[in-house]
């Protein structure tokens, strides 16, 4: 064991891809994790006790976007090839949806149904959401005034929403005839989260703040004072806190008491002046990473604010932080193309 204070050293594998990593995710069944890279390809990770890595050529071009299927084992993927693609548990890669050579996949996203119900595929294609089964048959288009810039499910899946230019867009999936609600607010949003109860919609902006709309009573809710912009958003598992990235610090508002809107932020894992690029809630307990412009990557517990170091200021800076569905294991990758799990399970 090494005497290291990162759990890297000590909890965890990695491996260079030689490539920007463009987006991680575990799949449903916690059997493997998925790494997309700017190359076009894919690596995916089998976990076990020894670790088996295999690459898939995904796509002719750069991966886009990436997010777990409605599967338990597989992922979806989007790139500049214009190809919505799925890939199986066996590594096979299959065609969800050609949008020709000069369109970009650039958000996916996926519900995976109550009891093998009601499972849904999303991608985004300019200013259309494509809307699909869990078979990959088309259901419907969601139209946009601008290109679609994040995307995702609520939490029973009988939303999606989309964030655009001046504000975001819900769409309720089942209605018959395409039925939405419009969140406007004048600007450029980059980035969408969902609350987990369903009442309170956040986008990220360009102009290095955070917007929010509580659904209830449609209040508007400004969280600013950011230093650069904001590229993640992550609601803990409760839905109390969001977590955030852009300043030099993970920067978490209160979603209780009546917040955020008029109350200060907790700040953890920073200090040092290095901006924190990625941020991920744990699935389970209010804990959350945060991955950092220089490399660094460590876990803090919301409620006493004790940081755990994972992963030392090396590798380039982080660009994307995953949790598996149990809570166990931690994923992150690098834009060097440093690609990382480590294994947070209780040990006797």
């Amino acid at each position: 064991m090494s005497d290291s204070p990162f759990l890297l050293a000590n909890r965890g594998f990695h491996r260079d891809l030689e490539a920007f990593v463009v987006g991680a995710r575990f799949s449903r069944d916690d059997a493997s994790v998925a790494f997309a890279l700017g190359d076009g390809t894919v690596s995916i990770v089998r976990l076990g006790e020894t670790p088996v890595w295999s690459s898939l050529s995904v796509h002719d071009g750069a991966c886009l976007a990436l997010a777990q299927d409605t599967t338990p084992g597989g992922f979806i993927c989007g790139g500049d090839d214009g190809a919505f693609q799925r890939i199986g548990p066996d590594g096979t890669v299959t065609e969800i949806a050609p949008f020709g050579m000069m369109k970009w996949v650039e958000q996916v996203a996926s519900f995976p149904g109550e009891k093998a119900k009601g499972a849904l595929l999303a991608c985004s294609v300019g200013k259309l959401v494509h809307l699909f089964d869990s078979d990959g048959q088309k259901l419907r288009d969601f139209a946009h005034p601008s290109t679609v810039t994040g995307l995702a499910f609520d939490a029973k899946g009988k939303r999606v929403g989309a964030s655009h230019y001046n504000g975001a867009t819900l769409w309720f999936v089942a209605a018959k005839a395409a039925s939405s609600r419009k969140l406007e607010w004048k600007g450029s949003h980059t980035g969408i989260a969902i609350h987990p109860d369903g009442d309170a919609v956040v986008t990220a902006m360009q102009e290095n703040a955070l917007h929010g709309w509580r659904l209830s009573d449609g209040q508007h809710m400004r969280m600013s004072g950011y230093p650069s912009k904001s590229a993640a958003l992550s609601f803990t598992r409760n839905g109390r806190w969001l977590a955030s990235s852009g300043a030099d610090a993970m920067v978490l508002w209160p979603f209780f008491g009546g917040g955020p809107m008029g109350k200060a932020p907790l700040e953890l894992g920073g200090g040092d002046g290095v901006i924190c690029t990625q941020v991920a809630c744990h699935p389970q307990q209010e804990i959350v990473a945060g991955g950092f412009a220089d490399g660094l990557v460590v876990l803090a517990d919301v409620g006493s604010s004790r940081i755990l170091p994972v992963a030392p200021p090396e590798h380039g800076s982080v660009s994307t932080l995953a949790w598996s569905p149990n809570g166990a294991w931690l994923a992150f990758g690098t834009e060097k193309g440093l690609a990382a799990v480590v294994d947070l399970s209780r040990r006797d």
